[in-house]
């Protein structure tokens, strides 16, 4: 086999390929006799075919076999002797094929275009030195999670009869109800023991506001006009009157933080309910922290490797993708707003530079886990396997087969734990300052000043993943490597609908 390289841009190498003849020749003869006893033809006898008939019949068919095997074969043996590791998958032009090789004796000749990874040395990682904020839990955060809780889990109370009865804003009123549409009532207009909370929206507009004021006994119509897109078309846009009897007000009760509401929540209590919280809220601050102080390890990460040279097919399937979500969301006006009177050139030119940033940050991380032999164990991509298809309740088996027979997308979940991984070594080793700050400034926006408190003590700390980019919009924040989703799709809940009072009630679509 003879390799030339005919050329050498950048990262670009381009190889021609050449098999001679004769060591085809020699690769199809050794493969009949490597056969020749187990071919069955009418008219020999078992493993007496000639070599030469079995040529004549599968030459062709044999020699297509051994070209597919030393197309991948020879790619890898280039690769391998000139220690070319590849970027991307290697792209083969053919030049040859089997019947001309066979029947005219010719050389089979292909070319090899690959980029390659660049040659560089990472920054050292005890050369990093970032801020960790931290934030600690405040007795006021506890007690605004319980109050929320408390009001979540509302209750009321019948206000009983007389003045103090009449329905006010938040009271919960029982009522039957009977609509009708040009004095004929309509399916799904009529309903008894409805539970309504005024002011919740929970009705079409202007039901709920001639409900205030009355009280248990009261009969009334209430005139409204279904809204012109709502969900039953039959009734959009129509009026309608609901003849409506009013059978108890209830109003508001006071739910107490005590052992009782940590009980609905399936607590002992209080103090269980309190812990809980808490746990809740570390596990919050954790991960904010964990962001942040991520984030600019990466910020200088990038900054310090900005002469890497970057295979420019990574840096443009990189682009495309992210491109594919901005256009997505220029289509459905969803961009930023910063982003909205921009031009398309000046979209696409910043875009580029965050697709490149992603890539330098993938191709650091990757160099820096190589050399620090930081791999993914099996049982770590068995338990991502597990978490994702607990996504799927029902599909779990197709989605963990969906795992098994593709290789790409069992990689795009290995992808953000490596990246994980790397960033946890490098954290070990750089320098990493805890820094005191409130529950605002850890959950600010990167952009946002976070005011730190003080408490500056130098500590270092642990373990994190490869392939980190920045994203805006559909790509600004760094966000890890993206994941593949399997085929199974995770089914929607089905909605219920309330038999009797669908029509009164606003759409929910």
């Amino acid at each position: 086999m003879n390799v030339v390289e005919k050329s050498s841009e950048g990262l670009s190498r381009t190889f021609e390929v050449v098999v001679p003849a004769s060591e085809l020749d020699a690769k199809l003869t050794a493969k009949i006799e490597e056969i020749r006893p187990e071919v069955r033809l009418k008219g020999f006898r078992p493993g007496k075919v000639p070599s030469s008939h079995i040529r004549k019949m599968f030459g062709a068919s044999i020699m297509g076999d051994i070209l597919q095997e030393i197309v991948p074969q020879a790619t890898q043996e280039t690769l391998d002797e000139r220690n070319l590791r590849p970027a991307a998958q290697p792209n083969v032009d053919v030049k040859s094929d089997a019947e001309d090789v066979l029947k005219n004796g010719s050389d089979f000749a292909f070319e090899i275009s690959v980029e390659v990874m660049p040659d560089f040395e990472p920054a050292d990682a005890k050369s990093f030195k970032v801020t960790r904020p931290v934030a600690p839990i405040a007795d006021e955060q506890i007690d605004e999670a319980l109050a929320e809780l408390a009001k979540q889990a509302q209750s009321y109370e019948s206000r009983g009869a007389g003045a103090k009865a009449k329905a006010q804003e938040g009271d919960k009123v029982v009522i039957d109800f009977t609509g009708r549409i040009d004095g004929e009532a309509f399916d799904g207009g009529t309903a008894e023991d409805a539970e309504l909370v005024l002011g919740s929206g929970q009705f079409i507009p202007g039901f709920e506001d001639q409900l205030v004021g009355a009280k248990p006994g009261d009969t009334l119509n209430v005139e409204v006009t279904f809204p012109a897109d709502y969900q039953a078309e039959h009734l959009a846009g129509k009026d309608a009157v609901f003849e409506t009897a009013v059978k108890d007000v209830q109003g508001p009760a006071e739910t107490p933080v005590d052992d009782s509401l940590a009980e609905k929540m399936g607590l002992s209590d209080l103090d269980a309910l309190k812990d809980a919280l808490g746990k809740r809220f570390e596990n919050e601050h954790a991960a904010a922290s964990r962001m942040k102080v991520k984030r600019a390890l990466l910020d200088q990460i990038d900054a310090a490797h900005e002469s890497v040279e970057l295979p420019e097919r990574m840096v443009e399937q990189e682009f495309d993708a992210i491109w594919k979500e901005v256009s997505r969301a220029i289509e459905a006006d969803e961009l930023d707003d910063e982003d909205k009177d921009k031009s398309e050139d000046d979209l696409r030119a910043e875009y580029r530079t965050i697709a490149e940033r992603r890539v330098r940050l993938g191709l650091v991380l990757a160099e820096i886990g190589r050399k620090a032999n930081v791999d993914v164990s099996q049982e770590e991509i068995a338990r991502a396997v597990n978490a994702e298809a607990a996504r799927y309740p029902g599909q779990e088996r197709e989605v963990v087969e969906f795992y098994q027979k593709n290789p790409g997308a069992l990689q795009g979940l290995r992808a953000p734990i490596y990246e994980e991984k790397v960033v946890d070594y490098i954290l070990e080793l750089a320098e990493v300052t805890e820094v005191e700050v409130d529950r605002e400034a850890l959950f600010a926006e990167d952009d946002e000043p976070a005011p730190a408190k003080k408490k500056p003590a130098a500590k270092k700390k642990a373990p994190a993943k490869k392939k980190a980019p920045a994203k805006k919009a559909a790509a600004k924040a760094d966000d890890g490597a993206a994941k593949k989703k399997p085929a199974a799709k995770k089914k929607a809940p089905a909605k219920k609908a309330p038999a009797k009072k669908a029509a009164a009630k606003k759409s929910e679509g």
